[in-house]
């Protein structure tokens, strides 16, 4: 009886090593698939597809309890917080006023017809469905995907500053890295002095690591960081955050240095997908495959200069003989009792000018190189 229960298992299940082998083989085979057809990526972007509803049916609870709170509010903290945002919008008009003024001196000054566009086109609200925030992942899901224009690697910001970017985009929603995230990395400028550097997600919402800067580098607390528009991914001169701490050790050869986002990670609740202008000045700049043929052209490459061409009838000076220098054009100089050792240039003044009648036939070697021929006559040895 043990023995037919036994047998009957194992022609039922199979051996242990079978399935390890058809499991490996298999992993193997959709591995490969991926990486040559990005199999995976369709997938993950058809499961979130599915998943997007009950994500959304997860987090209604939460929504609607914010908005029964809010529904509830007396009508004095409306009317407080209404007269605080009516004085709010008055002083962004005054300096928005102060901008375009400043703007348009700079303008004349420059000599400029007009002014350039916003970096920026045109921008999306979203808002955040889900959030996850630990020390491993620093991403939130947004309710905006590929119906709404969203594509992978765009920039998402809130209203104080730099918040992240899109990495996987489904139909009707999207899933952003935040720049605290330990797998992101930003290139950014220090406002003051203008040095680049890379600032690195902790795995906390309210710090950055700025782990490539020097020991003796300038840079203080307080300092602004901006985006540097290097990475082909975030415009130029956005803000990004605050350095809180510097730590400089003189046996460490890199300075220690943290700084706290000015995006709020843990409060947003609707955040802002950005498209910039195509060509302008501060729009991302992506590296390109070989030599640049923009800017500058005395900053380019140049060719390696030709030798210069000797002139018709000249000879290259030659430095193993004894003469010191050619003669001059229309003269010839010939050593004592033998011919000549160089014929005349064949140039245009030695065939039409002759030499002069009282100067004798042959001239002992000189030490010194030859003078040019001189109005007098040369007086026979």
């Amino acid at each position: 009886m043990a023995a037919f229960g036994t047998g009957a298992s194992s022609g039922r299940g199979g051996s242990p090593g079978f399935r390890f082998t058809l499991y490996a083989a298999l992993s193997i085979v959709i591995m490969f698939l991926d990486q040559r057809g990005q199999w995976l990526e369709r997938v993950r972007y058809v499961l979130q597809a599915a998943v997007y509803p009950i994500q959304l049916a997860v987090s209604s609870p939460t929504t609607a309890w914010q908005w029964l709170k809010e529904s509830v509010e007396t009508r004095d903290e409306l009317r407080a917080e209404n007269a605080r945002l009516l004085v709010h919008v008055r002083e962004l008009e005054l300096r928005s006023m102060r901008f375009e003024a400043l703007a348009h001196e700079n303008d004349q000054l420059r000599g400029l017809q007009g002014a350039l566009p916003a970096v920026a086109e045109r921008w999306l609200v979203a808002e955040i469905v889900d959030i996850q925030l630990n020390n491993l992942r620093q991403r939130v899901l947004i309710d905006r995907g590929t119906v709404n224009g969203v594509f992978k690697g765009q920039a998402v910001m809130d209203d104080s500053g730099l918040l992240g970017q899109t990495t996987h985009v489904g139909p009707w929603s999207a899933e952003v890295i935040l720049i605290t995230d330990p797998e992101h990395a930003v290139p950014v400028e220090i406002e003051r002095t203008g040095q680049r550097t890379i600032a690195v997600g902790t795995g906390d919402a309210a710090s950055l690591a700025l782990p490539y800067l020097p020991a003796n580098a300038d840079i203080k607390v307080g300092d602004r960081l901006l985006t540097s528009g290097l990475g082909g991914v975030f415009p130029a001169g956005y803000p990004v955050g605050r350095v809180a701490e510097v730590h400089r050790d003189a046996v460490q050869p890199l300075a220690q240095v943290r700084a706290i986002p000015f995006a709020r990670m843990d409060t947003d609740r609707e955040v802002m997908l950005v498209w910039f202008r195509a060509g302008h000045p501060a729009a991302p700049a992506v590296a390109a495959a070989g030599d640049a043929r923009t800017g500058n052209a005395k900053m380019q490459s140049q060719p390696a200069p030709h030798p210069p061409a000797t002139a018709p009838g000249t000879a290259a000076p030659n430095t193993g003989s004894k003469a010191a220098s050619a003669p001059a054009p229309g003269t010839a100089v010939p050593s004592a009792g033998s011919k000549p050792a160089t014929a005349p240039a064949p140039g245009p003044r030695s065939a039409q000018t002759p030499p002069p009648a009282s100067r004798p036939a042959a001239v002992p070697p000189q030490p010194a190189p030859p003078k040019p021929p001189s109005n007098r006559s040369a007086e026979p040895q």
